[in-house]
C-alpha cells in the first residue's frame, strides 16, 4: 500500500519486508493483523508507522462524490452525498446533489428518463459540475466510469451491471434498467 492510499478505520495496512515498526496514532495491531484506526493515510515518523487524519472537504467542481439517491423528480434525482474524492463525510454533514436530466448521460439527453436511470437507494458515483443553489451541488454521471454503482432489485437482492444501461437481479434474474458506471469487464 502506498503513503497515498487513503484508509478507513479497521483497515489492514501492509508492511514494507524488515523489521516491524513501532505503532503510533491511528494504528492498532488486532489477531496479528496491523490496522487503520483513523480515517487517513499512513506514513512513517523514523522507525513508527501512524495515520495521518485527511480532513474531509465539501465537494468542489470536478471532485468525485459517491451518495444515495434520496428523491426522484421526472427532471432531476436528489443525492445524500456521503463521501468526497474518496474521504467520508463527518457524521452529520452531508451534503446534497442534484442529478438533473440533461447530466445523466452525453448523448440522447431528450429521450432520457429519471426513473429508467436511477431508483431511491441506489449508491451513485458522480463528478460535481458546479455549486447549484445554496443547499446543493450540481452531479453529472455524463462519463463511462459514473452512475450507479450499487442497487437493490425490487425483490430485494443486489443487483449487477450488465451492460451500461441494464443490471440483473442475481435472485430473480429479472433485468432492470439503471445508468450503471462502466461494469467491470463490459
Amino acid at each position: 500500500m502506498s503513503d497515498a492510499d487513503c484508509l478507513l478505520p479497521g483497515q489492514p495496512i501492509v508492511l514494507p519486508t524488515g523489521p516491524a515498526p513501532r505503532l503510533g496514532r491511528g494504528v492498532y495491531e488486532k489477531n496479528g493483523q496491523v490496522r487503520a484506526s483513523l480515517v487517513g493515510r499512513p506514513h512513517h515518523d523514523g522507525s513508527t508507522l501512524a495515520i495521518s487524519r485527511t480532513r474531509p472537504h465539501p465537494p468542489a467542481p470536478n471532485s468525485i462524490v459517491l451518495g444515495s439517491v434520496t428523491r426522484l423528480s421526472p427532471v432531476q434525482a436528489l443525492l445524500s452525498i456521503s463521501v468526497v474524492d474518496g474521504v467520508p463525510t463527518p457524521p452529520g454533514e452531508e451534503f446534497t446533489g442534484v442529478i438533473r436530466v440533461q447530466d445523466v448521460r452525453a448523448t440522447e439527453k431528450d429521450k432520457i428518463k429519471i426513473a429508467d436511470c436511477f431508483r431511491g437507494g441506489d449508491v451513485v458515483r458522480g463528478q460535481v459540475i458546479s455549486l447549484g443553489d445554496a443547499r446543493s451541488y450540481f452531479i453529472t454521471t455524463a462519463r463511462n466510469d459514473l452512475g450507479v454503482i450499487f442497487a437493490t432489485s425490487e425483490a430485494g437482492a443486489t443487483l449487477e451491471p450488465v451492460s451500461w444501461e441494464r443490471m440483473r437481479c442475481s435472485k430473480t434474474g429479472s433485468i432492470e434498467k439503471r445508468k450503471c458506471a462502466k461494469p467491470e469487464g463490459l
